[in-house]
């Protein structure tokens, strides 16, 4: 027989109980709120998709290399768990054929095969935008300075740090590519050895290693902004200005390329240094012109981001701000007898079908016990039901938070009454 013990969430995937469970939908609620004041609405993709949409995110990524969850289902077809939502927002763009611009934003739980780490499970959950149709750099603003926002002004954020980069059109960078991969050749041998081989294949996807050895080794490495058109340099500059003009400080970071493939212009990470190095950022994307056309689609230019929400909390934990708000109880009904077991149910029925939040403890318990489950109810009020208030179609109405006197309150009253206080 199977026991206990061996019954638990596998390695990486864990249980979000209460009250962690409704913290983390009371952020999605905070980032929602703040991204449909710019005209975003809600987009569901599948789970599960077609392997080849997440493809599109680049081969050489350690995404689709390493760490999706792909395989053969019951009709043959090769499919994947999504890793990210990006690819398949692009999908269903695609497929659907909505009006530019299409502003959306996502909740989605992603799966990655990957290293856990405090807040990176291989299941774990990200809020984020996709604008799809335009080029304006004003955009690109609108998507940082949206995340930026729901950071310091919806959760109170103040530990942050805004770094941008501009990789720029994909004929420049392959431009780049190039000359970076000459530079990276010279320096193979000090890289680290887990560095070496994207050399030849991504040559600009060792900017963006975290290892010490390959930071150490590529220091002094060409810049992407030497090998900018003047139009690309006046949409990054563009960018620039609306992010002074936010009042929003950042940094432009020359190693900051993001981890996917599909990334062209600007790119931005938002860090908190109120957490470990390792799970800092909590929030990045960019802008991706290329990927729609990838699916099929008419060139279609493309910004958003993603937020990883495990890490947001851990943020705010570390800053002490957005805790988790306990579940709010307008009364608790308190039943004196046996014979008032009817009546304990259906009053607190009729209170709940009247929009009121009451909870009651199990039938059978003494009231001296059901009163202690009310004081840990968190409900302010107790609402005691014996023969003489059910005979008389009233409750008593006992303080649980303070010292004021019990009173009598008839049902219809005590309904309307709670109804306009309710938490």
């Amino acid at each position: 027989m199977t026991t206990p013990e061996e019954l638990q969430s596998l390695k990486g995937m864990h249980d979000a109980l209460p009250p962690d469970a409704g913290r983390l939908r009371a952020l999605v609620d905070v980032c929602r709120g703040r991204f449909e004041l710019a005209g975003y609405q809600q987009i569901e993709t599948p789970l599960l998709e077609d392997l080849r949409v997440f493809l599109r995110v680049g081969e050489g990524t350690d995404v689709v290399t390493k760490e999706m969850y792909a395989f053969t289902d019951r009709d043959g077809t090769e499919v994947a768990l999504r890793p990210e939502t990006t690819a398949g927002v692009a999908r269903a763009f695609v497929q659907h054929h909505p009006q530019v611009p299409w502003k959306v934003w996502y909740d989605s739980a992603h799966f990655r095969h990957e290293n856990t780490q405090r807040g990176r499970y291989r299941q774990h959950h990200q809020f984020g935008v996709e604008c799809l149709g335009s080029t304006d750099p004003d955009v690109d603003v609108e998507v940082i300075v949206g995340l930026w926002d729901t950071f310091t002004i919806g959760l109170g954020l103040r530990q942050l740090r805004l770094l941008i980069n501009s990789i720029g059109s994909p004929e420049s960078r392959a431009v780049f590519a190039e000359q970076l991969r000459g530079f990276l050749d010279a320096r193979r041998d000090r890289l680290d050895p887990e560095d070496r081989d994207r050399v030849d294949t991504h040559p600009i996807r060792v900017l963006d290693s975290k290892r010490p050895r390959t930071i150490e080794a590529i220091a002094g490495h060409p810049q992407f902004a030497d090998m900018m058109s003047v139009e690309e340099s006046d949409h990054f500059d563009r960018v620039r200005q609306g992010l002074d003009a936010a009042g929003i400080d950042y940094q432009v970071d020359q190693r900051l390329v993001r981890g996917l493939d599909y990334y062209t212009h600007t790119v931005f990470e938002i860090v908190s240094d109120a957490i470990d190095a390792g799970q800092s950022t909590i929030g990045a994307g960019g802008r991706y012109d290329g990927l729609v056309e990838s699916f099929g689609g008419d060139p279609t230019p493309g910004v958003g981001f993603g937020s990883g929400l495990e890490r947001v909390l851990l943020a705010c934990d570390a800053e002490g701000v957005f805790p988790a708000q306990p579940l709010e109880l307008a009364a608790f009904v308190v039943m004196f007898g046996d014979g008032n077991r009817d009546a304990a149910r259906d009053l607190c029925r009729d209170l709940r079908r009247a929009g009121v939040a009451v909870d009651r403890a199990e039938s059978g318990r003494s009231p001296k016990a059901q009163m202690k489950v009310a004081g840990r109810s968190g409900a302010p009020i107790a609402l005691l039901l014996g023969d003489d208030e059910r005979a008389a179609g009233t409750v008593t109405v006992r303080d649980l938070r303070g010292d004021a006197p019990q009173r009598s309150v008839g049902r219809a009253e005590l309904i309307d009454e709670l109804r306009s206080t309710r938490p």
